[in-house]
């Protein structure tokens, strides 16, 4: 059942164009660097390690979008020179504003072509507000309510890595670390409910800083203090670094320690993909990370030569959305950032010898590369790009480089005649000294005219065959009525393709475990990029790349098909309408990335009503032939790789990645037998598809009338372990509603509006790889049969191709996972009509997507069909997961520490592949079917729906499935009871050696912990045993310390100090490591637990490191025990991810999940609405009697 891809392709995450079309497709982007640790532990963060990245008419654009001097219609940049004294800054030139079309003069024109265009230009967010200030430094402006008393500002800073001299790699990264760690206005940021970060990428760096609107803490008079000055402090702090020695020092620790961190086998495949794909440019030789050798020398005068040649006015960009008045924004934005100059600036460069290399690149960035030519955002390079001679025309004046073929170079002019004529390599394409040893093979010619760029990546740590296929395109920017109708054919397109793969590419067993085909627009790249992403079994490459290159070839030949064509024509429409039904309630981080996004690639901003508007005008006149046309130039570089059919100029890059073989083994390849083979898959007939009958509804009227007859349906009163009353069959309460289905189904509503249109689902079967044990099944049997069914999905009559295409209708996203004690399936759908066909007054309405949800479930209940080939997928699947934690540091180590602190326990470890194999389709289905009883089950639903309709849907749906179903799976007079987790042994070092070519180091610190309630391995509870140690608390404490919460808070709040101390202590004061986590396991029917702290560093810092987290835990005991400041900070981080995560509908469906479960005990409706006040009431001495609660002494420890 993929239904999460199946739906998850049409999420368009509020972008009109190419860019984020598909939400679940992993970009090439593992290779910026990941933000700054956060002391305030900000939990938006880009990824969890690097982010690796963790984007035509007759009337021109080409004034407003390119900027080739003022011959071309660029606008200068306005520049306020501050003083006669100062000169010019020597790499400050003209350049295209970057605003783009929001650039004032530029919207105006655009604005004003609406009459004269014969295609009208796309309307601007009538709210965003631009400008820029007298000194060059321009701003964006987007008021918004959501949250409420909240705000985001992104200072973007156009000079990534890509600009870096040949010896300053790395120093964009290491300046982003210094000068915002090092800022002292930042720090007065904490303890305001503030989150701050940094992230450094190819093209840019950026620090933003989202804050409450007025601080926590009242100033002299006793006043709320206004944040924003305070942010924009921060950040104007970050222009005008000091760049202090100590600080550097203690940053570049960081900075190596990320490097050894990052250096995954994955990292290392993104580094050769990426470096095939720009060959021809500055990104293959210009990776964020830099180079450890110039690291580890530079000074003072590096780091601040670097800062002041970038950080100029006229080179950043402000980003401002939140709950702010228009006019103070402006007025502040002039206070803080107006005395800035160029100038000053470059008079400040430490390092003279420099000025000149900076200035010929300066001059050779404005004179030959796309930044200057389409967008400022851009890195400074050219491509190769792949273009159908046709969509050329289309193209504005600033794509000019995709007409060559060759390099382009630019000439530098000296009055030193030796250099006269000499040429400057921008693109580097010369060998350089400090150049990766990367043997890139010969491209290769399938056909005259027909070129293909092929590269081999092998390494020993790798476990799967990896192909992915290449062609670079120009951006176009969306910004009329034909670039917007073109964005949506090929969004279609798009969608149709990734389908045919996802759901009729799975019928027949293929050779594939994972592909994809997208096209993104890249700002970090300066270019789109239409990519197939596939992984296979080694063995079966060659047939994985004839297949997945035929469906696209099926795709570029013969195009959709008008059911495809209706069914993602109507979920685009359907998309677009429910993020304006949002409107401002959409989060500022997501306004944020779009608006950056939409900014950097010359798109025109619109809010969602507009961009509903505007898709909707435009579906309802594209035609089919509009689609296949733009089918056949998406797949021209494939389809053109065979004579006689559309073709494409440029090159096509290939790259394989592939485990170390023998020459005559069958997971062999080399670059000849890659050509050929893609040579082969182009040659290959392919015929059209037909399209599938897929059903409006799996439950028809009369069928679930039928069912209202035989089982009548009726509520019952809910009932809680925690002390809370029953509450009423008959009554909505607030702030959910809690009851139960005569058949013994839990049941729990939350109306959100906060996210408009759409509702989160969650079943849960209490159980999980626990109940393999306690109920005699097969080890292993409940998690692949879990796996097997999320892989299948027939129901009844209905093949799994109809019900994958229905939930595809109905934008409905599923996951099924088995966990170590509990079956659990989410849904994700709208909760409006969806499935719709036609538009406007002559739309016919399907059901909407919450009866579609129900209509799913309760097929899987009662109508489920197991199939083997969907077993095999799941064996598959678990077979490679089990055998890639056998070349993975991480995974390999972490599996090996809990073999030890769990005694071999299975329950807790991954399902090895004699196990997996073992399991029979007999064993997944009576393992799975058994837990699947309605007694047994709780559904917790939230969304913006009305209550009442929808729990009399779920009456009808859920309530008439027989008290009796799958009783034929129950296990008879088997144990109920969830077992503790294994008792620890005395505690023990461990050390692993994994081989690999690039030595990395991670280490841990493992020991006993209570579980997410409280609740020890031996029965006791963490409130018991804090009461018992305090023999003078009052009653007042007594009463506290009973509440059911009391547990779940003291571990919420000690796990966020825990980190607040090793951030402070491993990175900051002994800079060991860039990042030391503490989290807990956080079982909650099971009793007991584990904590684990994780250190990555390197080889030669890896105990000491293992050793200063053990020092922190200790001193959080004893020496130095928790503060009042400790606990209040850790209380707003809290209090405040609690409130912002409570607008999500998944966040209400996970915290009512257990309510009514008896196996959670201290769970109830309690643990929701008393949150604030438990948290509130903590004492340090809560926590510190807490922490004894932890294995923390010496002889409990687990270390490796």
């Amino acid at each position: 059942m993929k239904f999460q891809v199946a739906a998850g392709i049409l999420a368009t995450a509020l972008f009109v164009g190419d860019v984020n079309a598909f939400s679940f497709v992993p970009q090439r982007s593992s290779i910026a660097v990941t933000p700054s640790k956060s002391i305030s532990n900000n939990g938006r963060t880009r990824s969890s390690s690097l982010v690796m990245k963790d984007d035509n008419s007759k009337f021109s654009f080409a004034n407003l979008f390119s900027g080739e001097g003022a011959a071309s219609g660029a606008t200068p940049t306005r520049v306020r020179r501050s003083s006669a004294t100062l000169e010019p800054h020597p790499s400050q030139r003209d350049h295209i504003n970057p605003l783009n079309a929001l650039y004032p003069p530029n919207k105006q024109a655009i604005e004003e072509s609406a009459g004269k265009s014969t295609t009208p230009p796309l309307p601007f967010h009538p709210a965003v507000q631009s400008g820029v200030l007298s000194n060059g430094f321009s701003y964006v402006f987007l008021p918004n309510r959501s949250p409420p008393n909240r705000f985001e500002a992104h200072l973007q800073v156009f000079s990534g890595s890509s600009d870096e001299l040949e010896p300053q790699q790395g120093i964009a990264h290491l300046t982003e670390h210094v000068a915002y760690m090092g800022s002292r206005k930042r720090e007065r940021l904490f303890g305001t409910g503030s989150q701050t970060n940094a992230y450094t990428d190819f093209h840019h760096t950026v620090f933003y800083a989202a804050c409450p609107t007025y601080s926590p803490n009242t100033g002299s008079f006793g006043s709320p203090q206004p944040m924003l000055p305070m942010a924009l402090d921060a950040l104007c702090d970050v222009m005008e670094a000091r760049c202090d020695p100590s600080r550097i020092e203690k940053e570049r620790q960081a900075v190596l320690s990320e490097m050894t961190m990052v250096n995954t086998i994955e990292y290392r495949v993104e580094c050769q993909i990426l470096s095939t794909l720009h060959r021809e440019n500055r990104l293959a030789k210009r990776f964020p990370i830099g180079k450890e050798s110039l690291i580890q020398k530079w000074d003072r005068d590096d780091v601040k030569t670097w800062h002041r040649t970038h950080y100029r006015p006229d080179n950043v960009l402000l980003y401002i959305v939140g709950d702010l008045d228009p006019q103070y924004v402006q007025q502040t934005i002039e206070d803080k950032f107006g005395h800035l100059t160029a100038e000053k600036q470059g008079s400040e460069i430490a390092l003279p010898e420099l000025k000149g290399d900076a200035s010929d690149l300066a001059d050779a960035v404005v004179g030959n590369t796309l930044k200057q030519r389409q967008s400022w955002h851009y890195p400074p390079v050219r491509h190769d790009f792949c273009v159908v001679e046709g969509v050329k025309d289309l193209l504005d004046d600033e794509t000019k480089l995709v007409e060559t073929g060759d390099l382009e170079v630019v000439e530098k002019e000296s009055e030193d005649e030796s250099s006269i004529g000499s040429i400057y390599d921008i693109h580097l394409q010369k060998p350089y000294s400090l150049d990766d040893k990367v043997k890139f093979l010969k491209e290769a010619e399938l056909s005259p005219g027909k070129v293909i760029r092929p590269h081999i990546f092998k390494h020993e740590l790798l476990q799967n065959f990896s192909f992915h296929l290449f062609a670079k395109r120009p951006v176009e920017p969306i910004k009329d009525m034909e670039s917007f109708r073109r964005s949506l054919a090929r969004r279609v397109c798009l969608a149709a393709l990734q389908i045919r793969l996802n759901v009729g590419g799975r019928s027949d067993d293929p050779a594939f475990t994972f592909v994809e085909f997208n096209q993104l627009d890249s700002a970090r790249e300066g270019c789109a990029v239409c990519s197939l992403d596939m992984t296979a079994d080694p063995p079966r490459w060659r047939e994985a790349v004839l297949k997945s290159i035929s469906e696209i070839r099926k795709l570029g030949i013969h195009g959709v098909t008008p059911g495809e064509m209706e069914r993602y024509a109507s979920a685009l429409l359907t998309d677009a309408e429910q993020l304006a039904a949002q409107g401002d309630m959409i989060s500022h981080g997501d306004q944020l990335a779009y608006l950056m996004e939409t900014v950097a690639n010359g798109h025109t901003f619109m809010s969602p009503e507009q961009s509903y508007a505007v898709t909707e005008q435009a579906l309802s006149t594209l035609t089919l032939e509009e689609v296949n046309r733009a089918a056949a130039e998406l797949c021209s570089h494939i389809t053109g790789l065979n004579d006689g059919e559309l073709t494409s100029t440029g090159k096509v890059v290939a790259v394989a990645c592939a485990p170390k073989s023998s020459d005559n083994d069958a997971a062999f390849v080399d670059d000849d037998m890659l050509c050929q083979a893609i040579r082969e898959a182009c040659t290959i007939e392919v015929e059209p598809v037909e399209d599938v009958v897929v059903p409006h509804t799996l439950v028809t009227p009369a069928e679930l009338e039928e069912a209202m007859k035989a089982n009548p349906p009726s509520w019952e009163s809910g009932q809680f372990s925690d002390g809370t009353p029953n509450t009423p069959a008959d009554r909505i309460t607030r702030p959910f509603t809690l009851r139960r289905l005569s058949n013994g189904i839990r049941v729990g509503i939350n109306q959100n509006p906060a996210e408009s249109q759409r509702g989160h689902l969650r079943l849960v079967a209490p159980g999980g790889r626990d109940a393999e044990r306690r109920l005699g099944f097969k080890s292993g049997s409940l998690a692949v049969g879990a796996r097997a069914m999320q892989e299948g999905g027939s129901f009844g009559s209905f093949s799994r191709e109809q019900v994958e295409l229905f939930a595809v209708d109905h934008l409905i996203m599923v996951e099924i996972n088995c966990n170590e004690e509990s079956l659990v399936m989410d849904f994700v759908f709208p909760t409006t009509n969806v499935g719709n066909s036609g538009y406007g007054e002559n739309m016919k309405l399907g059901i909407t997507g919450t009866e579609s949800v129900l209509q799913i479930v309760r097929e899987i209940l009662v109508d489920f069909n197991w199939e083997e080939d969907a077993l095999g997928r799941s064996k598959s699947s678990y077979r490679t997961a089990h055998e890639s934690l056998g070349k993975s540091l991480e995974g390999k180590s972490t599996e090996m520490i809990m073999d030890a602190v769990t005694s071999g326990d299975d329950r807790f470890l991954s399902i090895d592949v004699d196990t997996v194999n073992a399991v029979t389709l007999e064993d997944a289905k009576n393992a799975v079917m058994s837990q699947l009883r309605p007694k047994d089950l709780e559904i917790s639903v939230s969304g913006d729906f009305v209550v009442n309709e929808v729990l009399e849907q779920i009456l009808q749906y859920l309530g008439t499935v027989p008290a009796d179903a799958n009783a034929e799976f129950e296990v008879k007079d088997a144990t109920m009871e969830f077992d503790s987790v294994p008792k620890l042994a005395p505690g023990k070092h461990l050390d692993l050696e994994l081989e690999d070519s690039d030595p990395r180091a991670v280490a841990y610190v493992a020991g006993a912990a209570p579980n997410q309630w409280g609740f020890l391995a031996d029965g006791t509870s963490v409130a018991q045993r804090v009461s018992e140690a305090d023999k003078r608390a009052s009653d007042y404490d007594k009463q506290r310390r009973a509440h059911p919460l009391f547990g779940n808070a003291a571990l919420s709040l000690i796990s966020e100090i825990a980190n607040r101390r090793l951030f402070s202590t491993v990175r900051e004061r002994k800079q060991l490591t860039y990042d030391a986590n503490f989290s807990l396991t956080g079982f909650e029917r099971m009793k007991g637990g584990w904590f684990l702290v994780t250190v990555t560093a390197s080889k030669e810092k890896a105990q000491k490191a293992l050793d200063a987290c053990k020092e922190t835990l200790e001193a959080l005991r004893k020496s130095n025990p928790i503060s009042v400041d400790n606990l209040e900070s850790a209380k707003r981080v809290v209090l405040n991810r609690h409130e912002g995560e409570l607008r999500t509908s998944q966040y209400w469906a996970t915290i009512m999940s257990g309510i009514q479960e008896e196996s959670i005990p201290l769970k109830g409706p309690l643990s929701v609405t008393d949150f604030h006040a438990v948290i509130e009431a903590m004492t340090t001495t809560d926590l510190q009697l807490a922490l004894d609660c932890m294995g923390l002494e010496e002889s409990q420890l687990y270390t490796a």
